[in-house]
């Protein structure tokens, strides 16, 4: 309930709340963001974020495609998504709050805290814009407030640009009465090699920008904030795999810089070193597979990182670590495709190429982290898999945990995160390259220079002792054994756990990013009395076991996933021609089951409220819509 304070100032008290920060591309709209929303989880709150990049570099300004910014989402409890709409945004034009409109970003009765300049430039061109946008935005309940953001900035620094995201930084300190102390630090952090009045004029715009707030905004949100009782990290998924890589004792990370996989082999380049490994930037996506194979062969622990256009381009080379069963691990930051496509959105199209997208059988092992959290475990577990299996394994994640920062607990290292000490023991007499054991299909990794294991490698199909054979039993004895790694690697896992009761009348089955969505909206459809439940698959290749007896439980089952599928009764398509969501199509031929599917591929993350709406419609009329 909203109370006034003694200096007229009404404060709101919110379990949680939404804000989104949208400038042209290049105004620092990603800082001023990474620096609240870290101050807020270092705060107590439950906090995540979302990026708003576009495409191009720095596209025109003040129009609907230079829309540039984020969203953070902040509670007093965890926070595992983005949530729904926003309710307070800060826009430093009308032309990228109007984009924002138009994607239905806002909610109905959303406060903006508008640049004010632009209702009267002396521009009747942009006055004319101004006009327009603002009708156009007047179908809503907004509540604009005019802010002279340039203006209040000018104060301080001669270029506008370099500073109006700092005095934004300052509005929402005052509005949700933040920790100054913390955002300095972040502030001389981040600008820690710069001169030392960088930071002091940074921290002086930060400082206006609360003070204006204080004399002219005539409310607060107060968001509780809870200590945390344990030791808490906060970083986005890109980082969290970065150094997930290091704790997993990885050597060797060869890249192609992609977006938005890039970030990763920044992170890794500034730390890497320090632990024995490098960072080799290729000149091209095949490139970087072949060296981080060739790596492999002399028994380093190697890593690739690119998303969908480079893993496209990396095909030969894990075809050829598939062959010769060299252990290595590929991270795809999946974006939308094909093609070129969005690369700075997101998109999880890249299950069914990343497991069957290789001519020949070729089976690797396919892992798709929940959170951010677990990007880092997950490199961990790929790391073991692949070298204890000889296997390509593939992490899977994507636009939405690759940007998105959220807190969790500090990992505490393990010695057993860590390769063992390479085997260079000499090589029993008799015992072959490929000496498959008849029931796993394992063998010794034999690294080059270990006494007795000189062999020669080929791509060809070859024989136990890595001779070329064409011969048929030969082949499919190769065949058989590289497959039977992935039942063994099975019979080691759990099933997937449900949350929510344990049968009801609908399931719902995910993977990847999309499960803090996906349980909010089974949660507030079980509130409502409804008998759903959810389990969210890791994963990928091979499926973790118990599916069919899972879904036997359940009335109807259903996947949501960001990426296309047809809808039944649009023109031409039909039960028979209707193409299925990926994860659908694989749980259908997995578990014969008459699985459905809602999905979408906006190019951004899915709303719980959406996710909730089809929810609703597949147990009323039996369809996912």
């Amino acid at each position: 309930m909203d109370k006034p304070a003694n200096n007229n100032v009404t404060i709101s008290n919110v379990s949680e709340h939404t804000v989104e920060i949208i400038t042209n591309s290049g105004e620092g709209a990603q800082k001023c963001a990474q620096i609240f929303g870290q101050t807020c989880a270092k705060m107590g709150n439950g906090v995540w974020t979302v990026e708003i990049i576009p495409a191009e570099i720095e596209p025109p300004h003040h129009t609907v495609t230079s829309t540039s910014g984020n969203i953070i989402r902040f509670g007093t409890k965890k926070i595992t998504n983005w949530g729904d709409q926003s309710k307070l945004a800060i826009a430093f034009n009308d032309q990228v709050c109007l984009s924002r409109h138009r994607l239905g970003s806002f909610d109905d009765d959303c406060i903006i805290l508008q640049e004010s300049s632009w209702e009267n430039h002396e521009d009747p061109a942009i006055r004319k814009m101004y006009a327009e946008a603002m009708e156009e935005m007047s179908s809503k309940n907004y509540r604009f407030i005019q802010v002279p953001i340039e203006e209040e900035t000018l104060k301080v620094v001669d270029n506008p640009q370099h500073g109006k995201n700092m005095f934004a930084l300052g509005l929402l300190c005052e509005i949700y009465q933040r920790d100054l102390s913390i955002i300095e630090k972040q502030i001389a952090h981040i600008f820690q090699k710069k001169p030392a009045k960088v930071t002091e004029l940074n921290i002086e715009l930060v400082k206006r920008g609360i003070a204006w707030a204080r004399e002219n905004l005539g409310f607060q949100f107060l968001v509780e904030t809870v200590a945390p009782k344990d030791v808490r990290v906060v970083m986005n998924g890109n980082q969290a795999a970065a150094l997930g890589a290091v704790a997993a004792g990885m050597e060797m990370c060869a890249m192609y810089p992609i977006t938005p996989a890039t970030s990763v082999s920044h992170e890794l380049a500034a730390i890497i070193e320090n632990y024995g490994g490098i960072v080799h930037q290729a000149e091209d996506e095949i490139a970087a597979a072949g060296v981080a194979l060739g790596a492999s062969y002399g028994g380093k622990v190697a890593l690739t990182v690119t998303s969908g256009p480079g893993m496209a381009l990396k095909t030969e080379f894990l075809g050829l670590a598939i062959m010769t069963e060299m252990p290595l691990v590929v991270l795809d930051v999946q974006r939308g495709g094909p093609s070129t496509g969005l690369p700075t959105k997101v998109e999880q199209s890249d299950l069914l190429s990343s497991i069957f997208g290789q001519h020949g059988d070729a089976p690797r092992v396919v892992i798709a982290p929940r959170s951010i959290e677990e990007c880092f475990h997950a490199m961990v577990t790929a790391r073991r898999i692949a070298e204890t299996f000889r296997m390509v394994v593939i992490v899977l994640t994507d636009a939405n945990l690759a940007t998105g920062v959220q807190q969790f607990t500090k990992p505490e290292f393990d010695i057993r995160w860590q390769q063992d000490s390479i085997d260079f023991s000499p090589v029993p007499e008799g015992l072959r390259p490929y000496d498959w054991d008849p029931d796993t299909g394992l063998s010794r990794r034999i690294i080059p220079g270990t006494p007795g294991g000189a062999h020669t490698v080929t791509g060809l199909a070859h024989d136990e002792n890595s001779n070329v054979s064409y011969e048929p039993e030969s082949n499919e004895r190769g065949c058989k054994m590289r497959s039977r790694k992935l039942a063994v690697l099975q019979s080691t896992l759990m099933p997937p756990e449900i949350y929510g009761d344990q049968e009801g009348d609908l399931l719902v089955v995910g993977w990847g990013s999309t499960q803090g969505a996906i349980e909010e909206a089974v949660d507030r459809a079980r509130e409502e009395g409804q008998k759903v439940s959810t389990c969210q698959l890791t994963f990928m290749s091979p499926m973790e076991p118990g599916l069919k007896e899972i879904f036997s439980r359940f009335k109807k089952v259903m996947t949501v996933e960001i990426n296309y599928s047809d809808t039944v009764g649009d023109p031409y398509i039909t039960e028979e021609t209707r193409r299925y969501g990926q994860l659908a199509w694989m749980l259908r031929a997995h578990t014969l089951v008459d699985v459905d599917c809602w999905t979408s591929c906006p190019g951004q993350p899915l709303r719980p409220n959406d996710i909730y709406n089809s929810i609703a419609a597949k147990r009323e009329t039996g369809v996912a819509q």
